[in-house]
């Protein structure tokens, strides 16, 4: 494993961490807490030290499973969580921004994960009109001088969000969490190179495109099973990722390398990148999702990248 610096927080994070997303239920259900503990067993062994989840991964189901599974070493673990949502039944979350619902959520994200202490959290896909709180910020900074919070941090829900990105030293947060893969590259044009600007962290986000770059599927196939994500994307779009995907796959994969790390791998070759975090529901794709920190893979696009 290789770690980074993450931007100003100057927490050395592995390059390669965990992302919790499919521990709330929402694309399948989520696995029990045994196999969570596994696979955090695993990813230590591998050198992984953060893991990213939310409130509203399920109603704090995730931060729950991760509480569990890291209870008995808490000290090697980095744990970003994020705040500004609700979950409901069915799926569906309301939105939750002022500072004292903001707080609440804190507590409850404290007491979920059972620690004392957030390592990185994080603004969640809000607008820019809730973000522009002056009393949410500041409220935030006081939790972070009461030791409840140790960072603050962006995860911005459009990958295009320059206005959040370039507020975030202002408002003390130290890093940035995005969508960034081979088949969305938005990031690159304007959000990366105001990170650099201001020495932030990046946390990759759906490395993998929605499982669309794990190299297991063909043009034709079709997503129909109702907990898919996928089945909900347009048919057409659909073909026309896994026509590029295939393409990618024949032109820029090399031979004898799986898809699934070189994708993660490929993020990480940006010069803006900290960590990649790829999703996990087995042991198996731990190892996989690791294994891209051994991979050197040059990319002729960003010719400076480390």
């Amino acid at each position: 494993m290789k770690y980074r610096r993450l931007g100003t927080t100057g927490l050395r994070v592995s390059v390669v961490g965990v992302g919790t997303w499919q521990f709330g239920g929402e694309w399948g259900p989520p696995p029990p807490s045994s196999e969570v503990e596994r696979m955090f067993g695993r990813a230590r062994e591998l050198g992984i030290n953060l893991v990213d989840t939310a409130e509203c991964y399920g109603d704090h189901l995730s931060e729950s499973l991760v509480g569990k599974a890291i209870a008995h070493d808490r000290a090697h673990w980095i744990v970003a969580t994020k705040f500004g949502h609700k979950f409901h039944h069915n799926f569906e979350r309301s939105e939750e921004w002022t500072p004292q619902q903001v707080l609440q959520q804190l507590e409850a994200s404290l007491q979920a994960l059972g620690t004392d202490y957030i390592d990185l959290y994080q603004f969640h896909s809000g607008t820019d009109a809730v973000f522009d709180q002056d009393a949410l910020w500041q409220m935030l900074n006081d939790q972070v001088q009461a030791g409840k919070i140790r960072h603050l941090g962006i995860s911005i829900g459009s990958n295009d969000n320059l206005h959040q990105t370039q507020q975030a030293t202002e408002v003390g947060a130290g890093a940035i969490q995005v969508v960034y893969n081979r088949l969305d590259r938005t990031p690159e044009h304007r959000v990366f190179p105001a990170c650099r600007a201001q020495n932030l962290g990046v946390l990759a986000r759906v490395p993998l495109a929605s499982g669309y770059l794990s190299g297991k599927y063909r043009p034709g196939t079709e997503f129909v099973a109702q907990d898919d994500v996928r089945s909900r994307h347009n048919k057409a779009e659909v073909q026309a990722r896994l026509t590029m995907v295939e393409e990618i796959k024949q032109r820029e994969v090399p031979a004898g390398v799986p898809m699934a790390p070189w994708a993660i791998a490929w993020c990480l070759q940006h010069p803006a990148v900290t960590c990649v975090i790829p999703g996990c529901k087995s042991v198996e794709q731990v190892e996989s999702n690791a294994s891209a920190a051994e991979l050197e893979l040059v990319r002729a696009d960003h010719p400076q990248a480390a």
